[in-house]
């Protein structure tokens, strides 16, 4: 009988130590799991500066993306060379995509004491060869006419953010990834990149954490691209994700119609260059926004619609990325490899001319005959649009064409407003020119291209969407239709803003 017993208090206690493990385990678990970290130190509330940090229980730091803050004031201010965080404790960069708003500070967090690697796509390494450079080139180019001001106001001139030497440091330290390979970030973090079809080599950054054997599987959007479009492939479905950081920039609006846009931009052309006689300017990102221009007035020529006018591409970096662009037709769709089949070269054509020297560049402003001068970069930030804008804008024969998306307090975003003047060097201008704006030509999905985009999800298995890259009351409206879409728990996380998961 005694036996019994003993037996039986031996199952109990068994069973009680147990249930301490299992209790033991879970309260871990749960500790761990309120844990690892998200800040949002840019692209938060508004669509420039994309970074955000995650710092996992085991202190890796990871940052999403390292861009520059652009629009009002960015090259002069203090959110541009001052980290929120300390830039040698970063373990590990991911690049999404090479645009400057996403990449542009990455020589500058080298410079200040970054080590570690950065992991992006092979296309996306090529372009940050010629886009950083390009990048350093400008700031210290603009910085000129900027501390020109600085010291008729007694102000001590600005430095550059960063020089040559920090860009090429920061080429050395890139780590390239292919698309759907998987790859071990560090112990306990894997990375998967699936297409985003945004720009050339641009991916969502798919990663899975393991922390104390509770598995996190986050998606990084980068930016969304837009379906059917005219050169690169449709954004790809991504992984099951339980976190998904998502781009919002237009959360508000939808897109005209793809097919439409040969026959807007056409009609532009014709009304500019053959009914006013005047010039048509085309404020368009390096990369991307201008091939996708140049590509459509390719197929216009082919089609002999296009008039006999001269088309100027007025930057070395577009020149040098329609190059890359050559050289990754991996990345292009069905369409254009077809059409590749009687067009070689979809980035050429008679009167294209690509405009390399600065000299060159300041010869367009003294053509009087009608033409289409595409010029970088796409908010009229930096580089020689302001120029060609600042010559051309007082003059109602032309054009000021605008294909993309534009910061609202950039020159572009009060173009895009219908500011009637402008300050371009400081200098005051009055607008008189006319000034079109054509969405067709963005690279970035409409509200309802940026949900079918996120549906390849299980939504029951989504437990928090946070909204970046836009701007507040855009990404209000995109909640609303997130959450009507059937998404539950929908963040808009402000600047400095730290989410436990």
């Amino acid at each position: 009988m005694r036996l019994k017993q003993k037996i039986s208090y031996s199952k109990v206690m068994i069973k009680q130590i147990k249930l301490k493990i299992i209790l033991k385990q879970k309260f871990e678990n749960s500790i761990i799991f309120v844990l690892m970290e998200i800040q949002f130190l840019g692209a938060a509330q508004t669509v420039t500066g994309s970074k955000h940090l995650i710092t996992t229980i085991e202190h890796k730091k990871i940052l999403l993306d390292c861009g520059l803050f652009q629009g009002k004031g960015s090259s002069e201010g203090t959110q541009n060379r001052v980290f929120n965080f300390d830039p040698a404790s970063i373990d590990f960069l991911i690049l999404s995509h090479a645009h400057i708003d996403h990449s542009g500070n990455i020589p500058n967090l080298v410079k200040q004491g970054f080590k570690g690697a950065i992991i992006c796509t092979p296309a996306t390494a090529d372009l940050c060869k010629i886009m950083l450079s390009d990048s350093a080139h400008i700031q210290t180019n603009d910085l000129k006419f900027v501390n020109k001001r600085r010291i008729k106001r007694g102000e001590t001139p600005l430095e550059p953010l960063y020089e040559m030497e920090d860009v090429e440091q920061s080429l050395k330290q890139i780590i390239t990834v292919n698309y759907n390979e998987n790859f071990n970030v560090c112990e306990n973090v894997k990375l998967v990149f699936t297409d985003s079809g945004h720009i050339l080599g641009s991916a969502a950054v798919n990663l899975t954490i393991n922390e104390g054997n509770v598995i996190k599987n986050l998606c990084f959007t980068g930016d969304i691209g837009r379906y059917d479009g005219s050169i690169l492939k449709d954004p790809q479905p991504f992984p099951q994700a339980n976190y998904i950081i998502a781009e919002s920039t237009y959360g508000d609006r939808l897109h005209t119609d793809n097919t439409m846009s040969e026959k807007q931009l056409l009609d532009v052309v014709y009304n500019t260059c053959v009914v006013k006689k005047g010039k048509l300017i085309i404020p368009a990102f390096s990369l991307g926004r201008t091939q996708e221009v140049v590509y459509a007035l390719d197929q216009l020529a082919s089609k002999k619609k296009l008039p006999k006018i001269n088309v100027y591409v007025d930057s070395p970096l577009s020149i040098n990325a329609t190059n890359i662009m050559r050289e990754h037709e991996e990345c292009f769709n069905e369409d254009i490899i077809e059409y590749m089949k009687n067009d070689e070269d979809p980035f050429g054509f008679n009167n294209l001319i690509y405009v390399k020297t600065v000299e060159e560049s300041k010869n367009l402003n003294s053509i009087k005959e009608p033409c289409i001068i595409i010029s970088a970069s796409g908010m009229i930030e930096a580089g020689r649009i302001k120029h060609h804008v600042a010559n051309n804008i007082g003059n109602p024969k032309n054009t000021i064409l605008i294909v993309g998306y534009a910061e609202p307090h950039s020159i572009g975003g009060k173009l895009r407003n219908g500011d009637k003047v402008i300050k371009i060097f400081g200098e005051e201008h009055q607008v008189y020119a006319d000034v079109v704006v054509l969405d067709s030509y963005s690279a970035h999905g409409d509200y309802e291209e940026m949900i079918n985009y996120l549906n390849c999800q299980n939504k029951s298995k989504v437990k928090q969407i946070f909204l970046v890259h836009g701007e507040y009351p855009t990404q209000v409206n995109y909640k609303e239709r997130l959450l009507d879409a059937g998404f539950k728990h929908v963040l808009i996380p402000a600047f400095g803003d730290i989410v436990k998961i």
